[in-house]
């Protein structure tokens, strides 16, 4: 199983050199993949998450791409319905192109109501209007060689059954996001249901998980995949792994904006989390 990275790219006290610094400590620490988040305008339904500034993730991971050179790249989730299908077709393709191949397109219908308002996208048609533009990106790559993707692999995201189905019938991969750890061996169960339901094979499941290191185990029922102590940490990976996971997003962001200035502990973290990810692959 492979082990991602979601690097922040929003709130004060991030900019390019702090951007910078995550890149290469990810790759640096071994991991396979960065992976950064999407909005286009901070209403204040954003902002209440995830407040400005907000780098916008092609620019960004186009940025990013020229100082690594291994790590994949990709978005945790770009949402759809905000751009032209065409526009983001072709952004994908040059910057797969242009990174050699690495990116990795994480997909979702938002949920922002403000900021589809403020881009003038109809919020009730979300669902439909990103199955059209997904199938409107597909045709784009393989019928123009203008366009020509390089196979960037789509994952779907979502936890409900509508994200399950659209990851069964558009994508290559379902990526929910923030599960606890007994919801991922049902959910899993429950993609297969649909996946025989719809004719079609079972997707990749590529879940991102929260992390949070704690001092003391976290005993509350609600808890997280990936808050608590270290142990609990490598635990739920491990669960994880055993459901046939391809890859696993680890996501440093806990709403706490005073971490985002002090990356460090999450990069503690991200550190342990490497060191037994490798004694694993020794085996």
């Amino acid at each position: 199983m492979r082990i991602g990275v979601n690097v922040p790219n929003f709130a004060p006290g991030t900019d390019p050199d702090v951007l910078r610094r995550w890149a290469q400590t990810v790759e640096g620490l071994g991991f396979d993949l960065l992976m950064v988040s999407d909005h286009i305008v901070v209403t204040p339904d954003v902002a209440e998450q995830y407040p400005a500034p907000f780098y916008e993730p092609f620019t960004t991971l186009s940025w990013l791409a020229g100082v690594t050179s291994r790590v994949r790249l990709g978005t945790t989730v770009l949402i759809v319905p905000y751009r032209h299908p065409l526009l983001t077709a072709r952004m994908a393709a040059n910057l797969n192109r242009l990174s050699g191949g690495r990116l990795v397109l994480g997909v979702g219908v938002g949920w922002a109501r403000q900021e589809f308002e403020a881009l003038g996208v109809p919020f009730g048609r979300r669902g439909a209007l990103t199955d059209e533009y997904l199938r409107a990106m597909r045709a784009a790559w393989q019928d123009t060689e203008d366009y020509d993707s390089g196979a960037i692999p789509i994952w779907v995201g979502g936890n409900s059954d509508a994200g399950m189905r659209r990851a069964v019938l558009l994508g290559d991969a379902w990526h929910p996001l923030r599960v606890a750890p007994g919801q991922l061996a049902e959910a899993v169960g429950r993609l297969k249901i649909i996946a025989d339901e719809q004719g079609r094979p079972v997707p990749a499941v590529v879940p991102r998980t929260a992390l949070r290191e704690t001092s003391e185990p976290i005993t509350a029922p609600d808890r997280l995949a990936g808050v608590g102590t270290i142990d609990q940490i490598i635990a739920d990976i491990d669960q994880i792994r055993s459901l046939g996971a391809e890859t696993v997003v680890l996501d440093p962001f806990n709403d706490d904006l005073t971490e985002i200035r002090q990356p460090e502990r999450a990069w503690r973290t991200l550190a342990a989390v490497a060191a037994y990810h490798r004694s694993q692959e020794v085996r």
